[in-house]
Parts: C-alpha cells; sequence; structure tokens
C-alpha cells in the first residue's frame, strides 16, 4: 500500500499546465488515492462511533473531547486536496482530477472508489451528472 502523495506536487491554486492531472497521471495515481478515500471513511466512521459513545462526557475545559484521529483524517484529506483533488462524495467515493486543454479551459477528470481506472469527465458547471466518458473527449 503506498503511504504518500502521487509524484508530482501541486495545488488546486496553482493550475498551471504541468500541475494539471492528465489521465495518465491519474490513473497511475489511483491506488494512492483509493487508500486514502478507505482511509478517510474508517477514521470517519471511526469519529463518528467515537462522538457517540463519548456523548455528554465533557473535557476538563468543559468542551466535548476532540476525537483521537483528528489530526490523522486532517493529514489524509489534505494528502488529496494538497494534490489539487476534489473529494466531492466521501460516501460515495467520488473525486475529481482537475485537468485543462490546450487552450486553457478546465475540465475535471472524474472517478468513483472501485471503479477499474478514470475513464470519465466534465464540465466544472456540469457535476457527476454531466459526466461523459473519456471516448467523447472535451474539446
Amino acid at each position: 500500500m503506498r503511504t504518500g502523495p502521487p509524484l508530482r506536487r501541486g495545488t488546486l491554486a496553482a493550475m498551471a499546465g504541468a500541475d494539471d492531472w492528465t489521465v495518465e497521471r491519474a490513473n497511475a495515481a489511483l491506488p494512492w488515492v483509493g487508500d486514502a478515500l478507505i482511509r478517510i471513511r474508517d477514521l470517519v466512521a471511526e469519529a463518528r462511533r467515537e462522538r457517540e459513545e463519548t456523548a455528554g462526557l465533557l473535557e476538563g475545559n468543559g468542551q466535548p473531547a476532540t476525537p483521537r484521529g483528528t489530526d490523522e483524517l486532517r493529514a489524509a484529506v489534505e494528502s488529496l486536496t494538497g494534490e489539487g483533488i476534489v473529494l466531492r462524495d466521501l460516501d460515495a467515493g467520488l473525486v475529481d482530477f482537475p485537468a485543462r486543454l490546450e487552450d486553457g479551459r478546465e475540465y475535471l477528470l472524474c472517478w468513483v472508489l472501485g471503479e477499474p481506472a478514470v475513464e470519465w469527465w466534465h464540465w466544472p458547471d456540469a457535476g457527476f451528472a454531466g459526466r461523459r466518458p473519456l471516448s467523447d473527449p472535451p474539446g
């Protein structure tokens, strides 16, 4: 299981050509991204259980106890978002990889946990309902 980020680092704020995602780069990152999504799901479920078990219990400062995995959860989410990956729906395992056409227009490569590869894309304003197969490329 890969524990680190994909080979190239990028941020959503720095969407210049070299840091945009390609189908090839996104597919190469899927094992790591899938592992991260599963870990995030597990940490969220653990935090929910812990919150339910400790409901009504207060720490010395009068505030509810912070779930134990909070820092790890934050780091796992930031490992995705720090690469520019957009976490759309944790329950579904839905993420988008920002990409850009040669003319500068942005589109999103769309992947759902369990799909064998990145095979879909959509325009930023179209969302999941506007997914189109890569066989019908943006242009």
